[in-house]
This record gives structure tokens, C-alpha cells and sequence, in this order.
């Protein structure tokens, strides 16, 4: 049975239709449900919480309708927020020990959670400061913290690498992808840049203005191309020149060279340039698409 599934789910405002006729189904692992901003990511979650009725159609999380069981789903689910929700005159501790409480876990057991999950986020040595003195990226690990505390079944992170820099999405998004392969734990993770979502999802949902464009596993989106991945020691110039001669078309992507893979042959012309030119071998694999190539050729760039 599905962790998910909707069927002809629709939610309309007085102004506009946040989610239109959408069918999907969300099996256990890290599911990236990506769109741009307004395509409908947020709206979704909070009928899936049983916060937000929707206009009609019908879902449900394990197998409980979100019309009826709300309580019972919200049981078994963490929630981050995207928008800024957090008291900034209480330690990380005392907060997540209350989100914990509030979850039902006694006092002992609530506490001893606290300790784990800080230490798992990353805020352990931080975890007695006030929240008000935070950066960013400590704060969104808070958010995390009090949605894994009550140990769920499945976590809902809207838009969970808001506001960080690099090093910070970097760091956010390995937690992520650390929830389903260290506890088994289900991860719904909304974003709206197509290549965060895939590097850490098994399978990606991509909606716009409500509607379902596509919704596959991530290698399929990223399924392999034609083309031939070439990164050689030195004399790059000199390898593209002899396979140049050799009748092939050759591009530059940085230190790599790409060619087109039309059959079997080019390997042997690449194994016969870079022999000719006396260099290492460093790389040779053939090439794969990526999910923002993919919508923005098939959809002017869905989530850019």
C-alpha cells in the first residue's frame, strides 16, 4: 500500500485553484516533490496533515483518510514547516522536549529523544543556547529535530533548504538522505530546484499549478543520454583534436570532453587517442541527463 495517495485531489481558492485533479501515489523512501513556487507543494501537505480541507477528491496516508483520521495521521508524521515558527527566548532543548511531550512521549523518554535527535542534526554542543542567537541553517536543523522526535513513520520537510548557503544545503540535504537510510523513515521533501531533489530522491513528483507533470522514479528522470564522458590527465585539446580527425563531434564541459556515443566503435577510437597522445585515462563513462535539462527542454523549466 501506498505511504500516500490522492485521487483527483483539488483545492480551490476564491482567486485561484492551488491544486487541480491531482492523482499520485508516494511509496516508502525519499519522494522530492518539486515545483515553483505557488505550483501547490505546501497546500498539498496541509490537506495531507488534515489541516486544510480540501475542494474535493480524496486522500489518504496509510491508508487513513485525511477527511476523517487527521489526528490519527498527525501521529505518525513529523512536520517541518517552511516559515520561520520558532520561540527565540527558549533553548533547542527545551523546545524540542516540548514538541515531544506534545506528541505524547513522557517526560523521561521525551528528554532522552531530544538528546539523540539534537545529536543527530548536528546542534548537541549548541543545544542549551537560545534559539534567538541561531543562524539560519541551525534553526532549519531545529525544525528537523522536532519533526524526528517523536520517531514517525514519515516526515514532511517544506522547502527544508530555505535561506542556507551552499555548505549549509550541502549539509541539510545528506541529513535528509540519512532519515530513510539510517532509520527507515519515509521523507516527502518539497523543494523548488530540480537538482537538490535529485541527488537525495528516489522518486520525484514535479507539479505545476496544481497539476501532475510527471511523477517517475529518479533514474528514470535521469536516464542515460547518448553521449560519451571523457576526462583525460593532459592534453585535453590535443585528445579532442585526434578524435576530431577521427570524424567525431566534440564539445568542451569543463575538463570534460563529450562526444556523441553512436555505437560501440567510439570507445575504440577514444582508447586510440588518448594512447596516441600518451596521457592518463581518467574518466570514461557515458553520459545521463539531468532533471532540469529534462523540464526545462520538455516544460520552459519547470521549478527554475
Amino acid at each position: 500500500m501506498p505511504v500516500i495517495q490522492t485521487e483527483e485531489l483539488t483545492k480551490r481558492f476564491p482567486a485561484t485553484t492551488a491544486l487541480d485533479r491531482l492523482s499520485i501515489e508516494v511509496e516508502p523512501g525519499v519522494v522530492g516533490l518539486v515545483g515553483a513556487n505557488g505550483a501547490g507543494k505546501s497546500t498539498l501537505i496541509k490537506i495531507l496533515l488534515g489541516l486544510s480541507p480540501a475542494t474535493s477528491g480524496r486522500a489518504s496516508v496509510f491508508g487513513l483518510d485525511v477527511t476523517e483520521d487527521g489526528p490519527q495521521i498527525r501521529e505518525r508524521v513529523g512536520y517541518m514547516p517552511e516559515h520561520d515558527c520558532l520561540p527565540g527566548d527558549v533553548s533547542a532543548t527545551e523546545f524540542v522536549v516540548h514538541m515531544a511531550r506534545m506528541s505524547g512521549l513522557p517526560p523521561d523518554a521525551a528528554r532522552e529523544r531530544t538528546a539523540d535527535i539534537l545529536r543527530h542534526v548536528g546542534l548537541y554542543e549548541e543545544r542549551y543556547r537560545p534559539i534567538g542567537g541561531y543562524s539560519t541553517g541551525m534553526k532549519q536543523r531545529v525544525k528537523l529535530a522536532q519533526a524526528l522526535v517523536h520517531d514517525p513513520e514519515i516526515v514532511m520537510l517544506d522547502e527544508p533548504t530555505n535561506g542556507l548557503d551552499p555548505v549549509g544545503r550541502d549539509d541539510m540535504l545528506l541529513l535528509i538522505r540519512r532519515i530513510w537510510a539510517e532509520f527507515g523513515i519515509t521523507v516527502l521533501v518539497t523543494s523548488h530546484l530540480l537538482g537538490e531533489l535529485e541527488r537525495i530522491s528516489d522518486h520525484v513528483v514535479v507539479i505545476d499549478g496544481g497539476t501532475l507533470l510527471r511523477s517517475s522514479s529518479t533514474s528514470e528522470f535521469t536516464r542515460t543520454s547518448q553521449t560519451l564522458l571523457i576526462e583525460v590527465s593532459a592534453e585535453a585539446d590535443a585528445v579532442a583534436a585526434t578524435l576530431t580527425s577521427a570524424g567525431l563531434t566534440v564539445k568542451r564541459d569543463g575538463a570534460q570532453l563529450v562526444l556523441p556515443l553512436d555505437d560501440d566503435e567510439v570507445y575504440d577510437l577514444v582508447r586510440d587517442a588518448v594512447a596516441a597522445e600518451g596521457v592518463g585515462l581518467i574518466r570514461l563513462e557515458q553520459g545521463r541527463h539531468h532533471i532540469s535539462e529534462i523540464f526545462g527542454e520538455d516544460q520552459g523549466g519547470v521549478g527554475r
